[in-house]
């Protein structure tokens, strides 16, 4: 399996498939590389190179004790793509994944970068303060942090039903999209997970945004029960300098998933403008 070793001697490990112009997506806590795999095929399959990483501390990523913090975690996709010396490139960023790339963008610059993406994303803050009254009270992250501490078993089984929406009325449920959700959070390391919580939810990434220039576009459920669009996607896109705004109706969180087809179909769409942008 493919890993790069960062400086501070930290495995992160990835997925690079396919070939044309590079796709990087970065997952949502406590998920992995894996939370991509139907768009990492998609868009393989439509003649794209496809890359996706286990942030440190999940998934297949060294487990460490340090450096489970956003600018770390910058860092170490900074390092991924230099690595690898992609360019022209797509980012594609869920949940804390979307706070991960833009942080990227904001502390590294976006040279190498042609569009983003960002999918029921934390930026540009989380946390209810008196600047941000639309945020959630630090009360609710509190919760997060004793759940995985005392349980994180049982209680990445219980997220997952307001996560996927499966807690509405008429929704079906597929036990096995639960199932793999916690698998794949019970493959990172419980230290790491917890420091995470903290970075999606009490970093304020609203300069970042103000950095970011190019193509952005902010795609958000507005049934979003983990991360309320109000306090996310409204403010990112009004934030952003060039930003296309999606809201999908009843969208959950987890949408990538649930509603594959619909998102798979925006991101391609969205990227293959930017071809045609770039062709002109």
């Amino acid at each position: 399996m493919p890993f790069i070793t960062t400086a501070d001697g930290t495995q992160i490990f990835y997925k690079d498939q396919g070939s044309g112009q590079p796709v990087l997506f970065s997952h949502g806590w406590p998920l992995s590389a894996d939370a991509w795999d139907a768009q990492m095929v998609f868009l393989g399959r439509q003649g794209y190179r496809v890359i996706a990483h286990d942030r440190r501390s999940h998934g297949r990523s060294s487990q460490t004790w340090e450096g489970n913090h956003m600018d770390q975690y910058a860092d170490d996709l900074a390092e991924l793509i230099e690595t690898l010396d992609l360019h022209d490139l797509i980012l594609v960023g869920h949940s804390t994944g979307g706070g991960e790339i833009t942080h990227y963008m904001g502390r590294h610059g976006t040279a190498r970068v042609a569009k983003a993406v960002l999918l029921g994303a934390v930026p540009p803050l989380m946390l209810k303060t008196e600047a941000n009254p639309g945020g959630l009270p630090i009360e609710v992250f509190d919760g997060i942090r004793k759940g995985t501490y005392d349980d994180r078993s049982q209680f990445y089984m219980d997220l997952t039903m307001p996560f996927y929406g499966y807690n509405r009325p008429g929704v079906a449920i597929s036990e096995g999209v639960r199932h793999g959700f916690w698998l794949q959070g019970m493959m990172g390391g419980l230290k790491g997970q917890l420091d995470c919580i903290a970075e999606f939810s009490e970093v304020d990434y609203t300069e970042d945004l103000k950095k970011i220039h190019i193509p952005v576009l902010v795609a958000h459920g507005d049934d979003d029960q983990i991360v309320p669009i109000g306090a996310s996607a409204l403010k990112s896109a009004e934030i952003l300098s060039n930003a296309t705004l999606k809201i999908y109706p009843g969208g959950d969180h987890g949408y990538a998933q649930t509603h594959q087809d619909a998102f798979n179909a925006d991101l391609l769409a969205f990227i293959r403008d930017q071809a045609a942008e770039a062709a002109a």
